[in-house]
């Protein structure tokens, strides 16, 4: 087989219907298009309602979706815990040397070495933040989440009705 002997398969390719050639075939006088009116002229853009706002303009766009129980963290390295020389870390603390926001929820991650034990209290840690801050000597305490921030998975805000 060579490249000039391919063909499209039988009656995959159709030819295009020549509309408005007369009345001897099928589509001649008015082409298809009715008797006519705005419609059966040339240039009416797709979607045109005739000056109403169209339904397409009419319909909200709603772009992405909030989650209402997202969590936001303010992220702490082990490497910026070293540099404080902190030996009892918390989220009053780190905010009493400006590390975080006022009423942040602080997350400890892994990034850097730690050396000395140290106390870490914060209300979330990566697994290999948790695991060199045990590996050093130091201790890990989880602080329990607010409620304002993400209600009780057991559905308790729904039972009031």
């Amino acid at each position: 087989m060579k490249i000039h002997d391919l063909k499209p398969a039988e009656g995959s390719n159709k030819r295009r219907k020549r509309v408005g050639r007369g009345i001897g075939g099928a589509g001649g006088k008015t082409a298809g298009r009715g008797s006519k009116g705005q419609k059966a002229r040339s240039k009416v853009p797709v979607g045109f309602e005739g000056g109403q706002m169209p339904l397409l303009q009419r319909v909200p766009k709603l772009r992405g979706f909030n989650n209402p129980f997202r969590v936001e963290y303010q992220a702490i390295n082990l490497d910026t815990i070293t540099e404080s020389e902190l030996t009892d870390v918390s989220p009053e603390s780190l905010y009493a040397n400006g590390l975080i926001g006022k009423g942040a929820l602080v997350k400890v991650l892994g990034r850097g070495e730690i050396s000395k034990a140290v106390t870490v209290s914060a209300h979330a840690f990566s697994a290999s933040a948790r695991s060199a801050i045990e590996a050093a000597g130091g201790t890990v305490v989880e602080l329990p989440l607010p409620y304002r921030v993400r209600p009780a998975a057991n559905g308790s805000a729904h039972q009031n009705r």
